[in-house]
């Protein structure tokens, strides 16, 4: 079933109001909205109802945010005003923008901007009241799913950061010996320069060449494939990556980490990663990749010499002399075995939130075709949930 479309600026009349500035913010008050949400408190409201804000501003142009009854909705989102609450339902609306997306009303390129105009003729299904109201709550309840499935992820790296603290910081022993990375690896290497591999070298399988995409995420992660020949590989056998190796990125997004799996196959690193490889009688892939992500000594002296969170200086030989107390090996390996545990953890939730988030797409997609019936989308929530 198609559902008739009506014109945005039929069921409500888009609004800019004055801008505030920070300096206008107060302690407390009246929540205060503007491009990225809530952005403080104010004195005034605009609106004694709650309402739609559609970013019309900067680089987060095209958002959209329901904003509670009280609220002032200053000048960088444009309020959906005099919204027609006989005829739409307000979170049916929210969903639906946001399926449809603002992108073709957006205009500017250095400073991206929604005007009324444009946004009054945008088109929105327009199902009977109570429809649209069945299709909110039912979107609702998949939506607070995944919300739940991705707080757990946020509080699982939580734990992981507080089992590392409370082992190798708060705990942190003074027998410990202080040790650099140079000190407890076996070899520290960068990949061939460019004029040893080029891209043009690149084949459809063969050798794998690992780069900045296999680490950008702080876990390794399959990204980009690209391959060079058996005969290639022979001229840079020296560059060879072994399971349980770490890589650091040192050019383009510099300072992300993550260790090589076991089950990698041939493979070698390019320039743009510094790869250690441990002696594991000293430091263990795990704990080193939780250091230098974590620990404040090391963090502490990427800033003093990598200067900021990008760390556009780093190289192989500030990594080499990072120094911290190289904890005992069996502590290392407790650390691991909870980590291995947290990991597991980790990755069914990360399944189950990505089955959540096809799931909320499936029903999205059917609701705004007519196509969703009640039996069916209860029976996926219920198996979801």
């Amino acid at each position: 079933m198609t559902w008739p479309t009506i014109p945005l600026g039929e069921i409500s009349s888009p609004k800019q109001h004055p801008t505030i500035s920070t300096a206008e913010l107060t302690a407390d008050g009246y929540p205060a909205f503007g491009a990225n949400g809530q952005i403080g408190f104010y004195k005034a409201f605009t609106h004694d109802v709650a309402t739609i804000a559609v970013t019309c501003r900067g680089a987060t142009c095209g958002t959209i945010n329901i904003v509670p009854a009280y609220s002032y909705i200053s000048g960088n989102a444009m309020a959906l005003d005099k919204l027609d609450t006989k005829r739409v339902d307000l979170r049916f609306l929210v969903y639906a923008l946001r399926l449809r997306g603002l992108s073709d009303v957006i205009s500017g390129s250095a400073q991206p901007q929604i005007t009324r105009g444009p946004l009054l003729g945008v088109q929105v299904p327009l199902p009977p009241l109570s429809e649209q109201r069945r299709i909110a709550a039912l979107l609702d309840q998949a939506d607070e799913l995944r919300r739940r499935r991705h707080k757990a992820l946020q509080l699982l790296d939580t734990l992981s950061e507080s089992i590392f603290y409370e082992m190798f910081v708060w705990n942190e022993r003074d027998e410990w010996p202080f040790g650099r990375i140079d000190d407890v690896a076996a070899d520290v290497r960068t990949g061939p320069f460019g004029s040893q591999l080029l891209h043009s070298e690149f084949v459809d399988a063969g050798i794998a060449v690992l780069g900045i995409d296999n680490a950008v995420s702080n876990e390794f992660r399959w990204d980009e494939r690209r391959f060079i020949t058996e005969v290639k590989y022979r001229s840079l056998r020296r560059y060879t990556v072994r399971p349980g190796d770490v890589l650091i990125t040192i050019m383009g997004t510099c300072g992300r980490c993550a260790v090589v799996p076991d089950d990698i196959p041939v493979a070698i690193n390019t320039k743009h990663l510094c790869c250690i490889t441990l002696d594991t009688a000293k430091a263990l892939p795990k704990f080193l990749h939780a250091a230098f992500l974590r620990h404040p000594a090391i963090l502490k002296q990427l800033g003093v010499q990598a200067k900021g969170a990008v760390m556009p200086g780093l190289n192989m030989g500030i990594i080499k002399a990072l120094e911290l107390r190289i904890p005992p090996i069996d502590l290392q390996r407790s650390f691991v075995s909870r980590m291995e545990v947290v990991d597991e953890m980790t990755e069914n939730c990360r399944k189950h939130a990505g089955h959540l988030d096809r799931l909320f797409a499936s029903l999205q997609h059917c609701a705004f075709n007519g196509e969703l019936t009640p039996k069916d989308a209860e029976r996926e929530l219920a198996m979801a949930g």
